[in-house]
């Protein structure tokens, strides 16, 4: 009588080795960079050190991602796309209460880009010569600058924050003081602020922007 056929390790007889589908080997890849890059900055990253990482050939990589900058900006649409859910997130907590509101929307967004701080480095770097990842940051923007805009109307509307320049000027400007600072603690350009005072004086800047003071007033009975 024949031996019987050896059953191979974690499955049963005759069953093949699961082969990594496209989507596991994408998210090989981003994984491979995003690691790669709290290591080393962008320009010292291959396209070979990337495909070598995530298992697969130079040109199985070319097949998901046309370059290394691809990569990145994908990277960074999942990370921006995580910043959105966690600042909603924290909106819908804060339910009436402005200044809790302000304050966890400011902290979603920091710990989010500080959580990635290597990738916020990498894009960045990228900002001056990629249409597509300038594209997408303005998107981001605008989409921030748009409810700040809107909040600081309602706050107008019921009384309790004082008439003044053009709500979206002021969302403007306190959305790209965000991101400049944001970045510059996360990235350690200097001068920056500790990320311990960060949270403080942006809240601190936002609530006499939008006030006149140091919170929203009490709307008149």
């Amino acid at each position: 009588m024949a031996a019987p056929l050896p059953v191979p390790p974690g499955g049963s007889r005759g069953r093949r080795a699961r082969r990594p589908s496209g989507d596991d080997r994408e998210r090989a890849i981003l994984a491979t960079a995003e690691e790669l890059l709290g290591r080393r900055a962008l320009a010292d990253i291959s396209v070979d050190d990337l495909a070598r990482g995530a298992g697969i050939s130079r040109p199985t990589f070319y097949f998901y991602f046309p370059s290394k900058d691809a990569v990145v900006l994908a990277l960074l649409d999942r990370v921006v796309e995580e910043a959105r859910a966690s600042r909603a997130a924290a909106l819908r907590r804060a339910g009436d209460d402005v200044r809790a509101g302000w304050r966890g929307a400011l902290e979603a967004v920091r710990d989010t880009f500080l959580a990635h701080r290597a990738l916020t480095t990498a894009a960045a770097s990228l900002l001056p010569t990629s249409v597509e990842v300038r594209a997408l940051w303005s998107q981001v923007m605008e989409q921030f600058v748009a409810e700040t805009a809107a909040a600081i109307e309602g706050e107008r509307a019921r009384g309790a924050a004082p008439p003044g320049p053009p709500a979206r000027d002021l969302a403007v400007a306190l959305n790209w003081m965000d991101e400049r600072v944001i970045h510059a603690t996360a990235t350690g350009t200097t001068p920056a602020l500790a990320e311990d005072d960060l949270l403080d004086v942006l809240l601190t800047v936002w609530l006499r922007t939008v006030y006149g003071g140091d919170g929203p007033a009490a709307a008149p009975g």
